[in-house]
């Protein structure tokens, strides 16, 4: 005991200490970088610094921001979240351009970039994001009209751009890497109103976007998901021909006249392999679904819907593979009383009712979480290689 009591930090390896440190935000990894030059050094390693997330710090200005790149971000950047002064009373400028140029250099091996109410009116273009990036995330910020368009090209490139056109055609079908050197192939962009169906036509030169995830973006209509659906063209494959997964929500602002962007599915979508819709946009979503002759997965949450109106919709799926419940509502209809005096019917009726109760308790014993054992008994008729998941859902019995 007596050797214990003599033990301070420097009695452990650095590597139980940098485990130790990883357990700290980044305004105390900061504080405990002032304490002596072992912990100055030992904060500054980079396995500290693969995730980084600044959006619970209120205070975080531009004057910081530049002292963590100068100082603590490096090669070991993984991951940032960054919050913006969109609401804020401070106002000012956040990210400026010449700051996102220093993280470039100092941060080759950033992937994923998260911004929350910031303010991206005062960048020229996406293009000064480091070209690093794989998955970008937008969360209640606002963009400028051209923010998605690439560099103005100049008269005589404009003279070629059919050419071009067909250039990037044949680099499609070979998979050939962005010729705009932006590797962005997951672009999420929730509760953004100034994202409209013009940035969204912007998106159909980033070769490498996959997946494109639209929660609460008001301003997109169905004639600009239409316009931007993959189809076969003059040239080729036109539109984003690259997208296999796309989420259409909209869950927020009651009363607010919507646009019902799902709509635009109906032209279909060559290609498309996954859909989420939500919310207000299921209903519209599924009516057009039948024209996805590429979809395997489907999503549905945050919505009331009907076993007939689900199967309805999903029965034409033939190559469905996976039907996702998330937050979903069940309406059930309810068995009108049974009148006095109609025995025959009754009696019919119990046999049908006891024939469905044993089917029921089978259900119950293979699936626990099946809320409605009616609606998979009819989805395994017309989507027999269909798998069913429902998680967080319930059940909603209405009278007639």
């Amino acid at each position: 005991m007596d050797e214990f009591r003599g033990c301070n930090l420097d009695y452990f390896p650095e590597n139980i200490l940098i485990d130790v440190l990883s357990y700290l935000n980044v305004r105390e990894l900061i504080r405990a970088g002032r304490v002596c030059k072992k912990w100055k050094r030992l904060v500054k390693d980079q396995r500290l610094w693969r995730n980084v997330d600044l959006t619970s710090w209120k205070g975080v200005s531009s004057r910081i921001l530049w002292l963590l790149v100068r100082q603590y971000l490096g090669c070991g950047l993984r991951c940032l979240r960054l919050r913006g002064l969109l609401l804020s009373a401070r106002g000012g400028t956040f990210l400026s351009e010449s700051w996102l140029k220093s993280l470039s250099a100092k941060c080759p091996r950033l992937r994923k970039l998260y911004l929350l109410h910031a303010d991206l009116r005062s960048l020229p273009s996406f293009q000064v994001l480091p070209p690093t990036l794989v998955v970008l995330e937008l969360c209640g910020c606002e963009l400028p009209r051209d923010f998605f368009n690439k560099t103005p090209t100049s008269h005589a490139e404009a003279s070629s751009s059919d050419g071009a056109q067909r250039q990037r055609t044949k680099r499609k079908r070979k998979g050939a890497g962005n010729p705009l050197g932006i590797a962005i192939e997951r672009l999420v962009l929730n509760n953004v109103p100034s994202f409209t169906d013009q940035h969204l036509q912007s998106l159909t030169s980033w070769d490498s976007l996959r997946g494109l995830v639209l929660r609460d973006t008001f301003r997109v209509t169905a004639n600009g998901l239409r316009s931007c659906a993959a189809k076969d063209g003059i040239v080729g494959m036109e539109g984003l021909s690259m997208l296999k997964y796309l989420e259409i929500g909209i869950t927020g602002r009651q009363g607010y006249q919507l646009q019902m962007a799902s709509l635009g599915l109906g032209a279909g979508w060559l290609g498309l392999e996954e859909l989420s819709l939500g919310g207000k946009e299921v209903g519209p979503g599924l009516l057009c679904s039948s024209r996805l002759k590429d979809l395997k997965s489907l999503c549905l949450w945050s919505c009331t819907l009907s076993e007939m109106q689900i199967v309805r919709s999903c029965r034409m799926l033939r190559g469905l593979r996976t039907l996702k419940f998330l937050d979903v509502i069940f309406q059930i209809r309810q068995d009108p009383p049974v009148v006095e005096g109609e025995g025959g019917d009754r009696e019919e009726r119990d046999n049908e009712e006891a024939i469905r109760n044993n089917t029921d308790d089978d259900n119950k014993i293979l699936d626990m979480n099946d809320p409605i054992p009616s609606l998979r008994r009819s989805l395994a008729v017309h989507l027999p290689s269909c798998t069913l998941i429902f998680s967080n859902c319930s059940v909603q019995i209405n009278a007639d």
